[in-house]
């Protein structure tokens, strides 16, 4: 089925052929025509394979499944991501795959004299299925004006809201002048990473998982804003305060690390885990910002500057 459907070798393998008869509900035994289309994350699709066919993957493969399967299908068209909510991000537990409509009423045909003809005119139409899909996830992106001007666009939802708000406001109010050398972006793509300039401040990354949300270089003051967008999680509290130190240990900047939220009423529900000696900058009042230094407004402490 696979292979007639255009998939490569590598798309074809036990693996894919798992994945599409989860996502189908097809039990051994079962007829085609009795395909469905439930929307299934990935556990879900792994815990379908090993209570009827038997096939037990370890946990860790989830990845293997979402990079060398699942995003094969949707960029084939095949399988829509997140039908319910295109601007979903990447690390929602809610993130979920279905087969299109079109390919389940091919795939329902399998096995009848209805299947030839029907499988040359989804292979027609395939091209504008995939364009089709496409489009509605790129309809959720959002547009990110750079400090210098520069124009990009970031998944839409989730923290990412809050990460345009920052970029836009924060920085022209309190780094004037910075350049934005980082932003992770939801849909697991790398909206802007300037590892040469990092690694001339001597910051090497070895791991993007661990990055701050935004990081910002003011050039004037030789200050490194290291941000975390907190809409529901991921202030920098005193665990994500050690987590950032370690991990920028060798700049030659100064470390200045900032929690942003999107109103105060978030912030509140955070304020007693917020680290000391750091910032917290809420959108709603972007011309303010609160203090947890004690000496200073803002700016880096001696005791977190790099190799101090």
């Amino acid at each position: 089925m696979l292979e007639a459907l255009g998939f490569d070798k590598a798309q074809s393998g036990d693996r894919s052929a798992w994945t599409l008869l989860a996502l189908l509900q097809l039990k051994p035994g079962s007829a085609w025509a009795e395909a469905q289309s439930p929307m299934l994350g990935t556990h879900a699709i792994m815990g379908w394979v090993r209570q009827h066919y038997g096939k037990d993957y370890a946990p860790n493969s989830r990845e293997t499944f979402r990079r060398q399967t699942l995003h094969q299908f949707v960029d084939a068209g095949l399988v829509v991501y997140n039908a319910d909510d295109p601007g979903r991000v990447t690390n929602s537990k809610d993130n979920n795959y279905m087969v299109a409509p079109e390919g389940l009423a091919l795939l329902q045909t399998f096995g009848t004299s209805e299947f030839e003809k029907r499988l040359a005119e989804y292979l027609v139409t395939a091209p504008g299925l995939k364009a089709k899909y496409a489009a509605a996830r790129e309809m959720t992106r959002i547009p990110v004006t750079l400090p210098d001007g520069t124009e990009i666009d970031i998944a839409g939802g989730g923290q990412n809201v809050l990460i345009k708000a920052m970029v836009e406001d924060f920085c022209p109010r309190f780094t004037p002048g910075g350049h934005v050398l980082y932003i992770g972006d939801a849909d697991a793509k790398l909206a802007v990473f300037l590892e040469d300039d990092l690694a001339a401040l001597g910051v090497t990354i070895d791991s993007h998982g661990k990055m701050p949300d935004l990081v910002v270089h003011q050039a004037d003051k030789n200050w490194l804003f290291l941000m975390e967008a907190a809409s529901t999680h991921g202030p920098v509290d005193g665990k994500r305060h050690g987590e950032l130190a370690k991990l920028f240990s060798g700049s030659t900047a100064g470390l200045v690390y900032v929690s942003a939220f999107p109103d105060r009423k978030t912030m509140r529900g955070y304020l007693a885990d917020l680290a000391w000696e750091t910032e917290a900058w809420t959108a709603d009042e972007p011309s303010h910002m609160m203090h947890l230094n004690g000496d200073r407004f803002l700016g880096p402490h001696e005791r977190t500057r790099a190799g101090n």
